[in-house]
């Protein structure tokens, strides 16, 4: 499984330049088996990592551009009335676009709060239900979110409970110079690169049943409930971090990091987790699991602060 894995990274690799960061944390949530919301700005290969994705991984993906006139039918799928040649009517549901293994919601934000509910649900209970029948939704099943942080205008933001259903956030930032010059040489030119499978949704499955074979020692349990539990007001015993978050991180955060630190360990190769992997999946983990109060803004104290902080007793 390792070599499989060190294959899909190279291949990403191939496409995707100066984003190895991004590409390593949209792998980990993969193979922790959770969804994962991309934040950057337009241009920067968000919607590509996505497309590569589907095809390194061998995995059925679908797009959804969402927009505010976004209906959940539109996500979910409907229920049409036919007729039989022998004058018999009957109902057939035609499953909408989410019935796939790899989803991609390109602008989340823009999706109207009853649209964003219906495909959330869906992440999270993995079925949908349509005139009051169940149907199950393809295994793995992952979904892709991006938002962009700059066009706030006719946005709908994410709530913080359904924020909580994306294992990781992850920041999309531009890429270097020297990355950013491959990029431009590459993209321009004649010449594109073609990818194939490398693996497929069956080979996923199993290494998603793996990670949580991985075995995790003591210290590393303590250091994600130590992390956790003083990122939340009522339980810390940092002053700073009761002083300005609004309210902390619940017990999925906990899961969230203890998964995703398994499947780093093995993403890279190891066998098992160490505390450098709880501090350096801490923030994507963390950022959207908390909120600041009024004095913190005023304050011009950042999450990347606060998390920074309850890191340091740990590095």
């Amino acid at each position: 499984m390792g070599e499989d894995l060190a294959r899909v990274r190279a291949a990403i690799g191939r496409v995707i330049f100066g984003q190895q960061q991004v590409v390593d944390q949209t792998l980990t949530t993969l193979l922790a088996g959770g969804h994962v919301l991309l934040i950057g700005v337009p241009g920067l290969a968000k919607t590509r990592l996505v497309e590569t994705l589907g095809i390194v991984l061998g995995l059925q993906d679908r797009r959804i551009q969402c927009t505010p006139d976004l209906m959940p039918a539109d996500i979910l799928g409907s229920e049409v009335l036919e007729e039989t040649e022998g004058g018999r009517r009957a109902f057939r549901f035609l499953p909408g676009p989410v019935f796939c293994q790899l989803l991609m919601a390109d602008e989340v934000n823009r999706a109207s709060p009853r649209t964003q509910s219906a495909l959330l649900q869906a992440m999270q209970e993995t079925k949908v239900s349509v005139a009051g029948q169940d149907h199950a939704l393809p295994r793995p099943f992952h979904v892709l979110a991006t938002q962009n942080p700059l066009e706030q205008e006719g946005t709908y933001p994410l709530p913080e409970a359904q924020l909580d259903r994306f294992l990781m956030q992850v920041d999309v930032g531009y890429p270097d110079l020297e990355a950013e010059r491959r990029m431009l040489i590459a993209t321009t030119g004649a010449e594109h690169e073609t990818l194939s499978a490398v693996i497929d949704g069956a080979a996923l499955l199993r290494a998603q049943a793996l990670v949580r074979r991985v075995p995790v020692g003591e210290s590393v349990v303590d250091a994600i409930l130590t992390l956790v539990r003083r990122g939340r007001p009522d339980t810390t015993d940092l002053p700073d971090i009761e002083r300005h978050v609004a309210w902390g991180p619940g017990p999925r955060a906990s899961q969230a990091l203890m998964l995703a630190c398994r499947a780093r360990a093995l993403l890279d190769g190891r066998f098992a987790p160490s505390i450098d992997d709880v501090l350096a999946l801490a923030r994507p983990v963390l950022q959207h699991r908390m909120a600041l109060n009024f004095a913190a803004r005023a304050d011009g104290i950042t999450l990347d602060d606060v998390i920074d902080r309850l890191c340091a007793p740990l590095a």
